[in-house]
């Protein structure tokens, strides 16, 4: 590749890992990460682990940030920064919903808007989203997080489309349940809203995320032969035994009918689920 790869969110999660198994094969990353507390931590394990890598704080959400990063010649770009608001579409607060999608995706797509015009200018790039299965199909009490996920499925689906003519291609990674400890802090998210909780739909201590959750070897792996460009789908799901369902969830969709008044199964699952129960082998 002749430019750097840019990796958002790059401070913990996916994002870390992915720069850092990319650096250690000799490519070219700058770490984004979103506060400068992190910018230590992650060149601290570069150090550890024996690999260079560039490492920039690049809050999304920061206009600054962004026209900073729109000065790098990025030859790939990995929108990986994002956040999980968990709670019922009826309970989470006006600041909670908001932030869900400036982080989510009103941040990921400015920053893109930049790097995709020097990209069409150079005639070469590579722009590849993380999503996720929830970008497809939705589960209650994560509807805010499924949502800006959709969105961001429109928005790579349109991009992809609009950057062919100009050698850019596009596409999605879309993780399932991986046990990395983001879908159960989802969970948590209430503990920081500001409202009366006498006012509430659910009991959120005594709810938790209603999947039992994989590896993330499988992400970790793919996500690397997408930006290297050594796999061409436009679309990724994983892990890879979840795509034949997530297909029947979506073509339910046109034969559902409105709910018959008693909890779904998931609904109950979250009650019953302890936090961080993995996929039994």
């Amino acid at each position: 590749m002749a430019g750097p790869v840019l990796i958002t969110g790059a401070g913990s999660g996916f994002g870390k890992e992915v720069a850092l198994r990319l650096a250690a094969a000799g490519h070219r990353v700058i770490a984004g990460v979103e506060i400068v507390a992190q910018v230590s931590a992650v060149r601290a394990e570069a150090r550890e682990r024996g690999v260079e890598l560039r490492v920039e704080k690049l809050d999304v959400t920061d206009p600054g940030d962004r026209e900073n990063a729109w000065t790098w010649d990025v030859e790939v770009l990995l929108n990986n920064a994002g956040v999980s608001e968990g709670g019922a579409t009826a309970d989470i607060p006006e600041e909670r919903l908001r932030r869900q999608f400036e982080v989510n995706v009103f941040g990921p797509v400015l920053l893109t808007q930049g790097i995709a015009r020097r990209m069409a200018a150079r005639r070469s790039g590579r722009i590849v989203f993380m999503s996720s299965v929830a970008g497809l199909t939705v589960d209650p009490f994560t509807g805010a997080y499924a949502a800006s996920k959709h969105a961001v499925e429109a928005f790579a689906d349109a991009l992809d489309q609009e950057m062919a003519e100009f050698g850019v291609t596009v596409a999605t990674i879309n993780p399932g349940p991986f046990l990395t400890g983001f879908n159960d802090t989802m969970f948590e998210t209430w503990k920081e809203w500001r409202d009366d909780p006498a006012g509430r739909l659910h009991d959120y201590a005594a709810l938790s995320f209603p999947h039992e959750q994989y590896d993330p070897e499988p992400v970790y792996e793919r996500t690397v032969r997408v930006l290297l460009g050594e796999d061409r789908r436009y679309r990724h799901l994983l892990p890879v035994e979840m795509e034949g369902q997530a297909r029947e969830q979506v073509e339910a969709q046109w034969s559902r009918e409105v709910n018959d008044g008693r909890r779904p199964a998931l609904v109950r699952k979250a009650y019953d689920i302890a936090p961080g129960t993995p996929v039994r082998e």
